[in-house]
């Protein structure tokens, strides 16, 4: 594997000469795999449709899923073009409804897109399961385009088994915004705190997203995967969508976000990828994750607004 010259403060993961042995150790493969192979808090390293056969049906109570989108795309040595709408269409057809069939009758399932894809992927879904809503996260990474409106936004759609039993709690996933316009009545705040650190209110997150940080590279979750997630993002469609003990299940594992924050936060995990080195990198984030639970812009329960929480710290 090629190591890249990094900035000496640059904290992107790498992996160590010899950790590789190590951590593969870990992975299951297709030829590990028996009916009988319990895939709990596992990372399977394979074709997706050749390794759902291992997934049992039912298995997961939250499912999060972040597919190549509709964009020529280069995932390590692996090219995923881009297609006609049609073909992107047939293409999440050809695994989507497997994937439902891992979820509970109780679960939840939540799908990453952007704007070229998004309305497939919401069709896709539409046809088997109930959607709930779209949310909108302001991606702020990129430099702009002198053609075009640059992209800084994506979507998730959140989609159920059953509209009428499933899990969600908005209370574990309160956001904590700086207030710039204290408003008091008779002396005192008005739904804020007020502190030394700062004038401050928990509100109830919106579908629209503008506290999310994309990772980079002072960010040790970051990783070279060129779609990464960031952990807090995916930290609030769990803690929103699943209980401690609860299974997350993600079929595009990329370099392990999914796992390695419900690891974090206490939940079960399984996670299916093709390319043999972003299961390693998952792999290695999961051990680090035993030692540091820590989800940057989440603490003390709830979400800090972009950048209120280190200046917050500073002060």
């Amino acid at each position: 594997m090629e190591r890249k010259e990094r900035a000496r403060n640059n904290r992107t993961l790498r992996l160590e000469p010899g950790e590789a042995d190590f951590l593969r150790a870990g992975i299951l493969t297709e030829k590990d795999m028996t009916p009988s192979t319990d895939v709990t808090d596992r990372t399977l390293n394979g074709d997706l449709l050749r390794m759902m056969d291992y997934v049992p049906d039912g298995f997961a109570d939250l499912i999060i899923i972040d597919p190549p989108y509709n964009l020529t795309k280069n995932f390590n040595g692996l090219k995923f073009s881009s297609r006609t709408q049609e073909d992107y269409a047939e293409y999440v057809g050809s695994w989507l409804p497997r994937v439902c069939g891992k979820l509970k009758p109780t679960g939840s399932l939540y799908m990453c897109g952007d704007w070229k894809c998004t309305s497939a992927l919401q069709r896709a879904l539409e046809k088997e399961l109930t959607v709930m809503s779209r949310i909108t996260w302001q991606r702020e990474k990129g430099r702009g385009s002198r053609t075009n409106w640059k992209n800084g936004m994506e979507d998730i759609w959140f989609a159920v088994k059953n509209p009428d039993d499933y899990y969600f709690n908005a209370d574990a996933v309160m956001l904590k915004r700086r207030v710039m316009a204290p408003y008091k009545v008779d002396g005192s705040p008005k739904d804020w705190d007020e502190c030394a650190e700062g004038n401050f209110r928990l509100t109830y997150p919106s579908n629209f997203w503008d506290d999310i940080s994309v990772p980079f590279w002072s960010m040790p979750e970051n990783t070279d995967h060129p779609t990464q997630k960031p952990e807090k993002l995916y930290a609030r469609l769990i803690l929103a969508s699943s209980r401690k003990g609860d299974m997350v299940f993600d079929p595009f594992l990329g370099s392990g976000t999914a796992s390695v924050v419900a690891k974090k936060l206490g939940r079960r995990y399984c996670g299916i990828e093709i390319n043999e080195e972003y299961c390693l990198w998952a792999e290695k984030r999961l051990r680090l994750a035993e030692k540091d639970t820590h989800i940057q812009g989440y603490e003390g329960g709830v979400f800090w607004e972009r950048n209120t929480l280190m200046f917050r710290k500073r002060r």
